[in-house]
């Protein structure tokens, strides 16, 4: 079936209502055999489910108190890890280096990796010159699947993604040994708000709604 829970208004899932009209492309009741096995994976895996505990744990004591940062320090607490990884785009080096330094700030040993590390050159996974930002200059693969594989050597219980780009966010998720959060989701457009375009797409960035062909997809 086709997903939309974006278009839905009704929520039942979050009512909890037993009985309840699902809208047509509601999983909940087309797909009941799929979301009961996960169920059990919350009742047999018991990382998945110490993870999903402190997470709703966290979410309650700083529901709209405490900053993405503080909450991350009081994740990592719930979660007993005390070794933190942060994996950051060269970019965001200077975040990455305040960040860092305010979980060491709360006691934690910190591991933090840059996203150029290796220096492998973009040439080598079949990139072109002229497809690289700087055509005719070296330029360094992002290597996310180092950073995680460089954390998880070091031990790391939690790591934190800061800015990496689009993508390369998505290989650091598929090989990072230990649980991943992301601190910052780059944009450089935004200033590292991509929400920004969410609630502006009706004014400012209306061309987001338009799609290959130039028409509007309201």
């Amino acid at each position: 079936m086709i997903l939309k829970c974006a278009h839905c208004s009704l929520q039942v899932c979050a009512s909890g209502e037993a009985e309840a009209d699902y809208p047509d492309f509601c999983p909940m009741p087309a797909e009941a055999d799929i979301l009961t096995e996960v169920r059990r994976v919350y009742a047999d895996d018991e990382m998945t489910r110490a993870v999903a505990a402190e997470a709703a744990r966290t979410e309650a004591a700083g529901y709209c108190r405490e900053t993405r940062v503080e909450e991350i320090i009081s994740f990592a607490r719930r979660l007993g890890a005390s070794h933190l990884g942060v994996a950051f785009c060269i970019g965001l080096r200077r975040e990455a280096a305040v960040a860092q330094k305010i979980f060491e700030s709360h006691g934690f040993r910190v591991s933090s990796v840059c996203c150029k590390v290796g220096a492998i050159p973009k040439e080598e996974i079949g990139v072109r010159d002229d497809e690289k930002i700087r055509p005719g200059q070296f330029e360094a693969l992002c290597n996310p699947v180092a950073q995680a594989r460089l954390l998880a050597a070091a031990g790391t219980e939690l790591n934190v993604a800061v800015g990496l780009c689009v993508g390369h966010d998505s290989l650091f998720f598929r090989h990072s040994a230990a649980p991943v959060t992301v601190l910052v989701a780059k944009d450089r457009v935004t200033g590292h708000n991509p929400a920004a375009v969410l609630y502006t797409s009706g004014s400012y960035y209306k061309r987001i709604l338009k799609g290959p062909g130039g028409n509007s997809k309201e």
